[in-house]
């Protein structure tokens, strides 16, 4: 019969695997719905949901799991929704990794803070985000673009977050949670 040292050794290992996979989570979210995202499902408008569902998805790993999301991750998220045919090569890699560094840098007087407070920066956030996209397509193209587009992603943005943080606090707390491991 096996002792008890030799029988821990498969638990730990599981274990450790355990914790590995939920820390990977928010990386795994934020990916696999890009991708899906990009699918051609022949939804209106559905190219405008990837920068809003990766903006949310960054913003709230990074307020509530920032260690599970690294800046190298962010911007080859932001290189993705670029090749997707989104904009300009570069343009979201930037934009989103300074989506990060904001919300890092507001970490502590958000996490505490109510979800109203939360969901408002998110909305000045996204809304400042989509206006810098606009305003780096306009230089690039040397042409102002029609202000439409940005609009309509502040509106998405502001409509899905709280959705999207509903789903993303459930797995948070339940499948995504380290400390359960």
């Amino acid at each position: 019969m096996a002792s008890g040292p030799v029988l821990r050794r498969p638990l730990n290992a599981w274990r450790q695997l355990d914790a590995a996979s939920r820390w990977f989570f928010p990386c795994a979210t934020l990916i696999f719905g890009l991708f899906v995202l990009g699918m051609p499902f022949g939804i209106a408008g559905q190219a405008a949901l990837r920068p809003v569902y990766a903006m949310g998805c960054i913003y709230f790993w990074s307020l509530y799991r920032p260690a599970s999301l690294p800046a190298p991750l962010v911007v080859l998220c932001g290189l993705l929704l670029d090749v997707m045919g989104l904009s300009s090569f570069g343009v979201w890699a930037v934009l989103l990794l300074g989506l990060q560094w904001t919300t890092l840098a507001l970490r502590r007087q958000l996490v505490p803070a109510g979800f109203l407070l939360v969901w408002a920066a998110f909305i000045a956030l996204a809304s400042l985000s989509a206006c810098l996209s606009w305003a780096a397509e306009s230089a690039l193209n040397l042409m102002l673009l029609p202000l439409g587009p940005v609009l309509m992603q502040a509106l998405l943005a502001a409509g899905l977050y709280p959705g999207l943080a509903a789903l993303l606090i459930r797995a948070h707390r339940g499948p995504a949670a380290v400390e359960l491991a």
